[in-house]
């Protein structure tokens, strides 16, 4: 790709991030868009009723493809980076885990979600949770500083996955974890999905890349103890991002996980 057709399809990104960030619900089943339902959607994803209930109104937009705090192990004092923060949802899920002497920091590159997951953590008192405004292939944070990266259906809407593995393991410190869930590709796109890159690269579909591909990344960057677990009852609600599509035969949610 281009530099151009990157900055394209970060501003298409960038685009449909911004009106899910200032509506409140639209009927839709995308990771990236906004649910009507979200409490179904994110029961879906592995989020429990306390985890709902658990964060301020407006944080759960209903994003994503799995639960990162589910396999993310977090542990009371630790620092926590999210990498495509939305809402705060996930942030604010951390913070109760890492406790107050435990720090939070939330990356998203759309303003409008950074000021609505601003104005939700000072609604729900979480103190030591921030947000910065940034790009994820450019992290707004010091090296060697976090201890545990998440993220949530975000790394597959990069158009340079690579230096999104290679900025996640700057910030980092030694024997610090990455713990996300995001979207991989299971069989070859067709030319009709894999060339679309608007609807379906926003959509967190034509942006996805193989499992082999995501561990070779992974590598070049650093990593060790790489894992990445497919999950195929997934489809199930993939099958219902573009209704009549057939993307659930192409691609799944997956649990990736590697330490520095």
């Amino acid at each position: 790709m281009t530099k151009l057709t990157n900055d394209q399809i970060r501003q298409n990104v960038r685009g449909r991030y911004q009106k899910v960030a200032v509506r409140k619900s639209e009927a839709s089943s995308s990771c990236c868009d906004s649910p009507a339902d979200f409490e179904a959607i994110s029961a879906k994803l592995g989020y429990s009723s306390s985890d709902l209930s658990a964060v301020p109104e407006g944080a759960n937009l209903g994003l994503g493809c799995g639960n990162p705090q589910a396999i993310a192990e977090l542990k009371a004092g630790e620092s926590v980076l999210d990498l495509g923060s939305g809402g705060g949802f996930d942030c604010f899920l951390a913070s109760r885990q890492v406790g107050e002497q435990g720090h939070v920091i939330g990356v998203d590159m759309t303003p409008e979600m950074i000021s609505r997951a601003r104005e939700n953590a000072i609604k729900g008192k979480f103190n030591n949770t921030e947000f910065r405004l940034g790009e994820i292939e450019h992290l707004p944070v010091g090296d060697n500083s976090v201890n545990v990266i998440i993220s949530n259906c975000v790394i597959n809407l990069s158009p340079d996955k690579q230096q999104v593995f290679h900025e996640a393991y700057r910030v980092l410190q030694p024997g610090g974890r990455l713990a996300i869930s995001d979207i991989v590709t299971t069989a070859e796109l067709p030319p009709e999905i894999k060339n679309d890159l608007d609807e379906l690269y926003s959509g967190c579909i034509s942006g996805a890349s193989s499992i082999a591909d995501v561990e070779q990344m992974l590598h070049e960057s650093g990593f060790s103890e790489i894992s990445i677990e497919p999950k195929d009852d997934s489809r199930t609600f993939i099958k219902d991002w573009v209704p009549g599509a057939n993307v659930d035969q192409y691609i799944v949610s997956a649990v990736i996980k590697a330490r520095k």
